[in-house]
């Protein structure tokens, strides 16, 4: 596991910000770290599977201005089957499989209300496994995955852990 420190933290968060922030500028914000030494961690992250970096697509912009929570009931031996039919269509931004009333939850964008109905009932009701779904649209999205940010009680537990540690090596 990847071992987190407050700096790299600072990093990321700076890179959520804005993710073509550049190194000298993360540095010069950060005052208290080199730019070489920024980099050498953001390329450590990327290659430790920590962090990606790329762009994303508002669905809005290219006229997909309604999104749909869908759950799904499946038959037991057919969720994992399911949940990667799913993936496979393109207006299907998320998919995950859970433990509790259902089994898989996906996350659709479409033109219209109509094209949602239609998937929902004409595709995802029609793949084999799948007993039931609720549907829910989602008018107002206040906060997404990649607008996430590492909360700053972990850098102080990261920190005052570290410390801890040391006390007793001392």
């Amino acid at each position: 596991m990847y071992e987190f420190d407050k700096t790299d933290i600072k990093i990321v968060n700076l890179l959520l910000e804005d993710g073509r922030m550049s190194a000298s500028e993360i540095s010069r914000r950060m005052t208290d770290i080199s730019e070489r030494a920024v980099r050498y961690r953001i390329d450590r992250m990327i290659d430790e599977g920590v962090i990606q970096i790329s762009a994303v697509v508002n669905p809005e912009s290219l006229g997909f201005n309604i999104k749909a929570d869908v759950w799904l009931e499946v038959e037991s031996d057919l969720i994992l089957d399911v949940a990667k039919k799913l993936a496979s269509f393109e207006n299907v931004t998320y998919v995950a499989c859970g433990i509790g009333q259902n089994d898989i939850s996906i996350q659709l964008v479409a033109k219209d209300t109509a094209e949602i109905y239609y998937f929902v009932t004409e595709v995802i009701r029609k793949v084999t496994g799948v007993r039931k779904t609720t549907t829910s649209i989602v008018p107002i999205i206040i906060k997404d995955v990649y607008q996430w940010r590492v909360p700053e009680r972990i850098a102080k537990e990261i920190t005052e852990g570290k410390a801890a540690v040391q006390s007793k090596i001392s």
